[in-house]
């Protein structure tokens, strides 16, 4: 026999399951598999999960080297399907402490406009030293929620 409480708690634990994850690790694919990369690069999170049109989105890169890199360039691609969308080049030691040594975070927010089309997307991130050498070079895929979030008045 089912009662009340059973099905109201059985209802809630579905509702959970079926609301998109707020936070979580992202597989990393390095560009060239057969290069030993300086910076090797552990994980990907990205916070909320999937991304939300209008809703400020970060991506946090955690990292180790055995260098110490004082001085940098991150350099961003986004690709919907085949199509580059979106470039960025930004300072490295604005997006963590520099110098950077052993284990390290790159933290990277945007907010995407509310006419971003939902989908799969691709970021190439590749992390250049002081002289462009290319200290690690990571793809990782991210999805645009297809629900606009909705402004309470």
């Amino acid at each position: 026999m089912v009662t009340k409480q059973s099905f109201l708690a059985a209802a809630a634990v579905c509702l959970l399951l079926l609301l998109p994850s707020v936070s979580a690790v992202t597989d990393v694919e390095y560009c060239n598999k057969h290069k030993n990369y300086p910076v090797k690069v552990s994980g990907v999170e990205i916070v909320p999960d999937p991304v939300e049109r209008g809703v400020p989105a970060t991506f946090k890169i955690s990292a180790s080297t055995d260098k110490n890199i004082t001085e940098g360039k991150l350099v961003i691609d986004v690709k919907y399907w085949i199509f580059n969308v979106y470039s960025e080049t930004d300072d490295i030691c604005t997006k963590t402490d520099c110098p950077a040594t052993s284990d390290f975070e790159l933290s990277h927010s945007q907010t995407l406009p509310s006419i971003t089309p939902p989908g799969s997307y691709t970021i190439q991130m590749k992390m250049l030293g002081k002289h462009d050498e290319e200290l690690s070079c990571i793809s990782f895929g991210f999805s645009i929620g297809f629900l606009a979030p909705v402004a309470l008045s």
